[in-house]
């Protein structure tokens, strides 16, 4: 009897030790039906705003912890939602042009997280890999994760991905019909 008990306590203990150094990984979905990201593009005169589909994309998560995450863009999905009518359709199709994003070569987009650090209880700095149009370069944003939702801005530089179309940076004389090089990326997903 007695040497069943401590048969018990061992393996008691030996659960115990195991169980506090296991790491537990979890891969959470997003769900692209109650996500959103939406894009924002800036020119001398003003900005336009739109959205993009997420197509896919998942979070890893170690312990609660966000250690890495993956997410492919249907480019095709383009919309613009501060215009209408003959000037929206104009700038959708200018956008999916090859002057722009050239979607019907480049269909998708993607972003595939390098290295995550966490900045706070909440806050992670994220370094990862974006490729847009065939290229790709890396980036550092931060995101935060709250529960089941994330959410995130993202800076990005049209030029380092060829699309230079309205570029101070590499054709003068454009005044007024500049547009900046760097557009917004706002993200809110759910998993």
């Amino acid at each position: 009897m007695k040497k069943s008990i401590k048969n018990l306590a061992l393996i008691a203990l030996v659960t115990l030790v195991v169980a506090s150094f296991t790491t537990i990984s979890s891969k959470k979905e997003i769900k692209v039906e109650s996500s959103s990201l939406v894009w924002k593009g800036y020119k001398v005169t003003g900005s336009h705003e739109g959205t993009i589909s997420i197509a896919s994309g998942y979070l890893d998560f170690e312990n609660e912890t966000l250690t890495g995450g993956k997410f492919v863009i249907d480019m095709t999905t383009i919309t613009n939602t501060d215009m209408s009518g003959g000037g929206k359709a104009k700038l959708e199709g200018h956008l999916k042009s090859d002057d722009f994003f050239g979607v019907e070569k480049f269909p998708t987009a993607s972003l595939v997280f390098t290295n995550v650090k966490s900045v706070s209880k909440n806050a992670y700095e994220v370094t990862g890999d974006i490729t847009i149009k065939g290229k790709t370069e890396p980036i550092t944003f931060e995101l935060s994760v709250y529960g089941s939702k994330a959410n995130a801005t993202i800076k990005v530089d049209r030029t380092k991905f060829d699309v230079k179309y309205g570029s101070a940076s590499f054709f003068d004389g454009l005044k007024d019909k500049a547009i900046y090089d760097e557009f917004d990326l706002v993200a809110d997903l759910e998993f």
